[in-house]
């Protein structure tokens, strides 16, 4: 049994999240979870809330909250939607959790002792009209690579360049919206990158499986311009982690928080010490520490490509760099950008489908088949409503909801609710079985290697192959001169549905549960066998004709809801 850490790109506390954040992180790790525990293997799935920076209190503002009251209220928002899109995390933690705000006071220590931390005097954007300094996104002007007129002060979102505010061209306040800006002295520690580029470099040239998205952003932040920079790692804030030397205040540090960057990816591991503590689970060191026996786990990471150059070279340096004996992770799986009918998906601008909002439209099974088998690998993919509605209506419910429905209903009227006897499998048996033999071990290998798109064509055309079974052997003509051979071709084909629910669950959990229940079997043993595996379910077993899959969604629907979400979410 192999083991299997999976981390999802934990999202910021600011609102609910748009269908690309789930795209992007999220539901690839959750697939990828499913399918190893499907597989019979241990795997412990995290992912948390982002819940320090600018973007969180900039957000408790708007909702005229306290700062902490807002990230715990939207937590639970955040933990009940992943909860509708069945994201099975074995913890859904907090990166304000004491856990977190301990282990972050501990690696700024161990990087001290390392000679990796400095002290640096600079100067930042201070807004005389707002009278405080503006770190990252308290302040937005134009990206001075891109020209992009919206970008943050801590990286701008469309050419995905990391930034300081002191870079942005006409830059302005993000609380008032003044131009009275002018830079001041200010303090702070960074973590000194540049003495790790070796280590790094030789870390990721050592990742050949990885996708090429991945290392060439890595490769980019290390070789081009000036190479890799020491990046600061406390702002001027009220909420973060206090920047703490032992159990005192970290001298010039005072009433300073560690960058959100910092800390937000120390939180993976402290979120499993949340899942121990919160009675969930045992041994969180085993996971992380391979002085405590992480050597045999594989450490998988799922994120969007604006997060690859803090996961490849920042958090790597963090681990590295602590001298400690800490998991790093194995593979890094990046996605490309999933845009919104001709523009971007955007959470700050209220552009798009959100997570809530889908969820009231359509059953999560709907949105998870269209997300991953469009999901932005090799380039950005494109979400429209036209596409949307074809892949529903062409893919679940015209090729597996109509193969259901047609075998169960078919079984029910010429014989009765349990599998029927009689008849003996044949050639067009046999060449079904060689062909789901080839298609499974096929889709095994692309869900193995996280190929997200593959993996989905693959299982449609496993879904496939039974309604092309069924045409070529036309059990309900088969029926009239031979109803034992026309027993034996539904009893195969009732053992299909069982089999496409063990092998699509990663992919639509809800649907696969219904059609296990309706086939009254509770066997998910993953099909190692084809032909054994096909027959699961003995002559006699009782099923139950299951309600309708999938609906097809109306020319009507599509209509209103692409004139429904062309505007801005307000």
């Amino acid at each position: 049994m192999a083991r299997h850490l999976i981390t999802s790109a934990i999202p910021y506390i600011n609102g609910i999240k748009h269908l690309g954040n789930l795209v992007g992180s999220q539901l690839p790790a959750d697939l990828f979870a499913r399918f190893q525990r499907a597989r019979g293997n241990e795997v412990l799935f995290l992912c948390s809330t982002d819940e320090h920076g600018t973007p969180a209190e900039l957000a408790a503002a708007k909702a005229d909250k306290p700062v902490d009251e807002y990230c715990a209220e939207m937590h639970a928002v955040q933990a009940r939607i992943a909860e509708g899109f069945r994201l099975s995390f074995d913890h859904f933690g907090r990166s304000s959790s004491p856990q977190n705000h301990k282990l972050t006071q501990h690696f700024a220590g161990a990087l001290d002792a390392a000679g990796l931390i400095r002290e640096v005097s600079e100067k930042q954007m201070y807004s005389n009209a707002d009278g405080r300094f503006l770190p990252d996104r308290y302040i937005e002007g134009t990206c001075p690579n891109c020209g992009f007129e919206s970008a943050r002060g801590d990286q701008c979102d469309n050419c995905t360049k990391q930034l300081d505010p002191t870079d942005l061209i006409n830059p302005y306040s993000t609380i008032s919206g003044s131009t009275d800006l002018e830079e001041r002295e200010t303090k702070h520690l960074f973590l000194c990158q540049s003495q790790m580029r070796e280590k790094l470099q030789a870390w990721i040239d050592s990742k050949t499986d990885w996708p090429l998205l991945t290392t060439s952003i890595a490769n980019k932040w290390l070789n081009d311009g000036d190479g890799l920079q020491d990046r600061g790692i406390t702002r001027d804030l009220d909420w973060g982690v206090p920047v703490m030397k032992g159990d005192d205040v970290w001298p010039g540090m005072e009433g300073k928080v560690f960058y959100v960057w910092f800390d937000a990816p120390i939180e993976y591991i402290a979120c499993s010490q949340e899942w121990v503590d919160a009675g969930k689970g045992t041994g969180w060191e085993r996971w992380w520490r391979t002085d405590k026996g992480a050597d045999d786990v594989r450490y998988t990471q799922f994120m969007g490509k604006d997060n690859v150059p803090f996961h490849t070279l920042s958090f790597p340096a963090t681990i590295l760099g602590s001298g400690e004996p800490w998991k790093m992770v194995d593979h890094l799986k990046s996605f490309n950008y999933l845009n919104y009918d001709g523009g971007q998906f955007s959470t700050s601008r209220g552009r798009g489908v959100f997570m809530d909002q889908a969820l009231e439209l359509l059953p999560a099974d709907y949105w998870r088949w269209w997300l991953l088998s469009h999901a932005p690998e090799s380039s950005d993919s494109e979400f429209t409503w036209e596409n949307f509605q074809v892949s529903v209506n062409k893919d679940l419910a015209d090729v597996l909801g109509n193969f259901v429905s047609r075998v169960t209903k078919f079984c029910r009227s010429k014989f009765s609710e349990t599998v029927p006897e009689g008849g003996s499998w044949d050639a067009p048996e046999q060449a079904l079985i060689d062909e789901l033999t080839t298609r499974v071990g096929a889709y095994e290998t692309y869900m193995e290697t996280m190929e997200v798109r593959k993996s989905a064509q693959e299982l449609r055309a496993i879904w496939a192959a039974g309604n092309e079974y069924l045409q070529t052997v036309a059990p309900w003509t088969t029926f009239k001169t031979d109803p034992d051979q026309a027993a034996a071709q539904i009893r195969l084909a009732l053992n299909l549905i069982r089999f496409y629910a063990v092998l699509s669950a990663p992919f639509i959990p809800d649907a696969c549960a219904s059609l296990m229940d309706s086939m009254q079997t509770s066997d998910t043993s993953w099909p190692e066998d084809i032909q054994k595996s096909l027959e699961t379910l003995p002559v006699g077993h009782a099923f139950t004709v299951p309600e309708v899959t999938f609906r097809k969604i109306t020319d009507d629907e599509c209509a209103e809801w692409q004139e429904r979400f062309s505007g801005v979410r307000t």
